[in-house]
């Protein structure tokens, strides 16, 4: 036993060695969680408290519950493979396993991952007569599990106008075909397990008296029913919890300082409700972190005590203070990515893994900038949780469209659109085009006109589309006529109407920002009698662009490569090396969730998350600008950055390559010089914009490529533009 805890701090051996009794542990970031959890459970069992049967044991993922088991086998002198230890889906099936009859299921039940459900509601919309695109068979999805969530049935449903009465009687309708195919999908899983235990007292009484002990890890990330469900088992927190009949000991473990999952149903006031409704008599709170240097605790511990209705914690380490954390502020996105590719290289040639360097972003599209650095400068990477950029679905989708434009005998490309989104154009139509298409030896495109009958009229409408947007985009520039496709072919509708859909609109507009960029960076002026650009125009450049850079392998688990991703993504993992990126107004903090206290909050928890994956070296970076659907916004830095200890910090002052000479890199946030004219235009000056109208400028700064001006548009509002891009005429 004395081995069994040796290795604990003073909190940790306390919540190990707690009494039988309801427990919260306040667990922060590195403070050795999992270590706590497993040997709580290694001590219940050998000190002869409870059996291996008795215990429960809640994870989030099934890889947190197999290193559960693993860590247990190296504990205990005792088989370990039939103990309950899972995930909530995983613990509930094999409930529903032993109990099918009394849940009302087959022996042989189905259960549907998120693909097959998405399919199930298709089918049923088919079969039913409705239109998929009134009723999006993915948005009705998230509507159906949302419900479920709460533990609400189609029956209990509130329906607050037609259309949403609608949605659910087709939820009715949808849980009536899951019931005569003998499937369940995720949620259903959960919902008719808590179903089962609140209408079956002989089963709850069971399963109370069973499980003595019910430990659960990353408690602020539960949902409502997830809670309701622990509380059924738990004895719903009366009677004495280590007596016959009063229910389990519920052993919750969690840090609401990293609740960042509320767009999935996450519930931060259960752990609030934990409290008052068990009557806690008291809440451990590790704080000693094992990760991170002095520094960055420091900051993480100034940021999220910005946040309020905390129940509150301090991390400290024994480690050292460590170094000061960089800021590094760009004059743009591209230098942002230059820096910091450009730092990667010094810290490889110094030693460090590439694998202990990872790169965060708030959102997905910021990663198209860095990877295409990444790719410049032929350094390997790895985009954690997540796909390349041009390897999202959204983009190889509008990639697609442009291959059309440029070259409409491409029938991979012809397939891939030719019924997304949905316009009528069923698989058998399909088929049928491909034979013409065989028996005349020609495109698919091409033998679109032999096609007679309904299926002939719907893809007659498609060529008529493609036909219509190479005419409308025959003279545009480039980001223009992605611009335009993206908006005449129905994708930006179509994700418009996913309940997460929001990324893929990102995406896309990061798309446009590419194609500036390209024609910016590879399709300029002629040189020296050379084309600037190979046959087939910017389009046919870019097209070989993207597809060269989808074409690189991305780098395997395991090797040497720079690790890319989402902050949701770098959840519970930890680097040497951490670079978060984009720290704008906006952007970090993202503008969606800036406008309500609650959203902020979560938002700075996110930024808490971040902050707490480094290990030695954290750096904040964040550009003046950044092209945003294919034009350039000028940027705030975050307000996060402000809730930072200036002791803390260093301001890399590093001189942007196409700023002036004359004018040295002020400190961040700082602003540029301002000159009294800028590339022959003044102040006072009338101006015309092609897509603004007349304007007066009325500031100016900056010089040669990185002039910019303000002009006031009237009606159209005050804007900040780039003089390389605007291509303002005086007026």
């Amino acid at each position: 036993m004395s081995d069994l805890l040796a290795h604990l701090n003073p909190p940790q051996l306390a919540a190990v060695t707690l009494p039988a009794q309801h427990a919260l542990i306040l667990a922060g970031a590195g403070s050795g969680k999992t270590r706590v959890l497993t040997t709580r459970i290694a001590w219940l069992i050998s000190t002869g408290q409870v059996g291996a049967q008795g215990v429960l044991a809640v994870t989030f993922t099934n890889k947190a519950a197999k290193e559960m088991q693993a860590r247990l086998a190296a504990l205990l002198p005792i088989n370990t493979r039939g103990m309950w230890i899972g995930t909530f889906h995983g613990l509930c099936n094999r409930f529903l396993r032993a109990h099918h009859r009394e849940a009302g299921l087959s022996a042989q039940f189905q259960i549907l991952d998120s693909a097959d459900q998405l399919a199930a509601i298709k089918r049923l919309l088919k079969n039913l007569n409705i239109d998929d695109e009134k009723y999006p068979p993915r948005e009705l999805m998230h509507f159906i599990n949302a419900h479920k969530e709460q533990g609400i049935r189609a029956a209990q449903a509130e329906a607050y106008d037609a259309y949403t009465s609608r949605r659910v009687e087709l939820y009715a309708e949808y849980e009536g075909q899951c019931q005569r195919e003998g499937v369940v999908d995720f949620a259903e899983l959960l919902l008719r397990s808590y179903e089962l235990l609140q209408r079956n007292e002989p089963l709850r009484q069971h399963y109370q008296a069973r499980f003595r002990h019910i430990l659960v890890d990353e408690f602020q990330d539960t949902n409502r029913l997830q809670y309701a469900w622990l509380k059924l088992l738990a004895g719903r927190g009366s009677g004495k919890p280590d007596t016959p009949g009063g229910g389990a000991c519920l052993f919750a473990v969690g840090d609401d300082d990293q609740s960042i999952y509320a767009f999935r149903g996450a519930e931060i006031g259960n752990m609030h409700d934990l409290q008052r409704e068990f009557e806690l008599p008291e809440v451990i709170r590790l704080e000693q972190n094992y990760r991170s240097h002095g520094n960055i605790l420091d900051a993480a511990n100034a940021l999220i005590k910005q946040n309020r209705g905390r129940l509150g914690k301090n991390l400290w380490t024994e480690a050292g203070a460590g170094e000061p954390i960089r800021v590094f502020e760009g004059y743009s996105d591209i230098a942002e990515a230059r820096f910091i590719v450009e730092e990667i290289g010094e810290l490889v040639r110094n030693g460090v893994s590439r694998q202990q360097i990872a790169l965060l972003y708030r959102s997905n599209a910021q990663s198209r900038v860095l990877e295409h650095q990444l790719f410049t400068e032929g350094l390997p990477y790895r985009v954690h949780g997540g796909l390349r950029f041009f390897d999202r679905q959204e983009i190889k989708h509008a990639l697609a469209y442009l291959r059309l434009l440029a070259n409409p005998d491409d029938d991979t490309a012809f397939a891939r659109v030719v019924n997304f989104p949905t316009r009528g154009i069923g698989g058998r139509s399909i088929e049928a085009l491909q034979e013409a298409a065989r028996q005349t030896n020609s495109s698919l495109y091409n033998a679109a006109a032999s096609l007679a009958g309904k299926p002939g009229s719907a893809v007659a409408r498609f060529i008529a589309l493609i036909e219509s947007l190479r005419a409308e985009t025959k003279d545009l520039p480039l980001p223009e006529v992605i611009d335009r496709l993206i908006e005449r072919s129905g994708l930006r509708q179509h994700y418009l109407a996913e309940k997460e859909g929001q990324d893929r609109l990102e995406n896309l507009d990061e798309l446009i920002n590419a194609a500036a960029g390209f024609v910016h960076d590879d399709g300029g002026p002629a040189v020296d009698g050379e084309e600037a650009v190979p046959d087939g125009g910017p389009l046919a450049s870019f097209l070989a662009h993207a597809s060269l850079e989808a074409g690189e392998h991305q780098a395997g688990e395991g090797q040497d490569a720079i690790q890319l991703m989402t902050v949701h993504a770098a959840k519970g993992l930890e680097f040497d090396i951490v670079f978060i990126t984009g720290l704008e107004q906006g952007l970090f903090p993202h503008e969606n969730a800036a406008q309500e206290r609650e959203g902020l909050e979560e938002e700075r928890r996110l930024m808490y998350v971040a902050v707490t994956r480094a290990r030695k070296r954290l750096y904040l970076t964040h550009a003046q600008t950044r092209m945003l659907h294919g034009q350039t916004r000028y940027c705030l830095p975050s307000s996060f950055l402000e809730e930072l200890p200036v002791e803390l910090l260093r301001r890399i002052n590093r001189a942007v390559a196409s700023a002036p000479a004359a004018a040295p890199r002020p400190a961040a946030g700082a602003g540029w010089p301002k000159p009294a004219a800028t590339n022959g235009l003044r102040i006072g000056q009338n101006v015309r914009h092609t897509r603004f109208g007349l304007g007066v400028i009325v500031s100016t700064e900056g010089a040669g490529p990185e002039a910019r001006v303000q002009v006031n548009f009237g009606s159209g509002g005050m804007k900040w533009l780039a003089l390389e891009y605007a291509k303002l005429t005086p007026a």
